[in-house]
């Protein structure tokens, strides 16, 4: 067990939890088809939104020439999707909830890890670690080595990386996942999103046997 796993330490996930990343990534995805001259449909593409870049590239391109489109992607994604990503309802004060409770916050997204790290600092959150580029299960690894025995997210894939983790699962059905769905997937608490939050937590911290699993 790591070292911190003793003092509250809170993951959350990024797209669609924290920031509603949508009206950036729809921009993008747009300019992505006007300079390669393919059909994208992007109000499709944002409904889907969790699983890594590449996962949705190959509905669009063939597969040799993915890498190539999630280079010129990410390339564009800074001036095109960060002004345009607002914060999730809550989401500033879910991450103020557990440093208030005297704990550590990090994000762990399948976004591109400098991106990740533009839209937290160009909306002034402020986890003490952000890890990228990890999908569901991949997830586990990041949550471990830092002892969170919670981890937050809005899609099914978070609910897994939870669990392979030992966290506990805290789902927010504000993604493209709704709430029996998410449960479903053995959440262990859905909420309606992170306004929800802060009152779940004192009740979490205030419960018997809510140390952390991991």
């Amino acid at each position: 067990m790591s070292p911190m796993a003793s003092t509250l330490t809170v993951g959350f996930d990024l797209d669609m939890t924290l920031i509603d990343s949508r009206p950036g990534i729809r921009a993008c995805y747009l300019a992505l088809a006007e300079r390669t001259g393919t059909f994208i449909d992007a109000d499709l593409a944002v409904t889907r939104l969790g699983p890594p870049l590449v996962e949705e590239l190959i509905h669009w391109f063939p597969a040799e020439q993915v890498p190539a489109m999630a280079a010129l992607y990410r390339e564009m994604y800074p001036s095109m999707a960060i002004a345009a990503t607002p914060a999730m309802d809550g989401a500033r004060e879910a991450v103020d909830a557990v440093r208030a409770a005297g704990g550590r916050t990090m994000v762990v997204t399948a976004k591109y890890e400098p991106n990740a790290k533009l839209h937290l600092a160009h909306l002034g959150i402020e986890p003490d670690v952000v890890v990228g580029d990890l999908w569901a299960e991949q997830k586990a690894a990041a949550l471990r080595e830092h002892g969170a025995g919670v981890y937050v997210g809005d899609h099914v894939g978070d609910v897994r990386g939870a669990r392979a983790a030992g966290a506990f699962s805290v789902a927010v059905a504000t993604g493209p996942c709704p709430a029996d769905e998410l449960s479903a997937a053995g959440a262990d608490v859905v909420l309606s999103g992170l306004s929800a939050f802060p009152a779940w937590l004192s009740g979490y911290r205030g419960a018997p046997g809510a140390a952390p699993r991991a």
